[in-house]
């Protein structure tokens, strides 16, 4: 195999899963696969213990925006987490992609989960609010524009907390990521789009040169990204 230098971000790369004419049993695989994928490597428990439960109410329902929410996962897992902790949350999932949509809807309902095909920008646009907003591997698929368009958007919508949560691109995460997947998830885009994903994504230095001020990006070990905006009063 031969592994890219890494030493930039390759912004000319593209997942094959963003082809709306990839193959679609390929695609569905794939979100199917996502849950597995993301409980190993993207750190999520982690991310809500110490940055979403903090501030999640006691005492009334806390409303949470998924940007980007693909099959769906994460929101019905953060609904869980925090009902074992003894909150209440309601995630709105929004993700453009009439694919990713309709997978979403198409699994299990889980109580205090609802999706919507939309982007942050019609949320926006028809003055909507949320306690808290989250994305999980979203920025790399953005060029600069739209990178500073959810940023806004983020901000205008979040009443409390932004956190954006995506992989820091690291020489060694693609080599593990590359010999781990390779026995497992045939016939799904896993393995070949998160090679690329990698390479799209951003180290923490080039990640907090290009955002605006308010902004903060923290490392979570062992290979994320937390981009991270709190707001004022919240």
């Amino acid at each position: 195999m031969i592994v890219p230098s890494l030493l930039e971000r390759d912004r000319d790369a593209r997942e094959q899963m963003d082809d709306p004419g990839c193959d679609a049993a390929a695609l569905r695989r794939t979100y199917a696969q996502f849950r597995v994928v993301n409980a190993v490597v993207a750190g999520w428990r982690s991310t809500y213990r110490h940055h979403l439960r903090p501030v999640l109410h006691p005492d009334r329902v806390t409303s949470v925006l998924d940007v980007g929410c693909g099959g769906g996962d994460l929101a019905r897992s953060l609904v869980r987490w925090a009902a074992r902790d003894g909150l209440r949350v309601e995630v709105t999932g929004v993700d453009p992609d009439p694919r990713a949509h309709a997978w979403a809807r198409s699994r299990p309902p889980v109580a205090g989960v609802t999706f919507r095909r939309a982007l942050s920008g019609d949320l926006v646009a028809e003055g909507a609010r949320f306690d808290v907003v989250v994305s999980n591997h979203v920025l790399h698929h953005l060029d600069e524009a739209q990178l500073q368009a959810l940023l806004t958007d983020s901000r205008r919508l979040a009443r409390a907390r932004v956190v954006h949560s995506d992989i820091l691109r690291s020489r060694l995460a693609y080599l593990l990521f590359s010999a781990g997947t390779l026995p497992f998830f045939p016939g799904s885009f896993i393995r070949a789009d998160g090679l690329v994903s990698i390479r799209r994504s951003y180290t923490p230095d080039e990640l907090a040169a290009v955002v605006p001020a308010g902004w903060r990006v923290e490392r979570q070990h062992p290979w994320r990204n937390l981009l991270v905006h709190d707001a004022p009063g919240g």
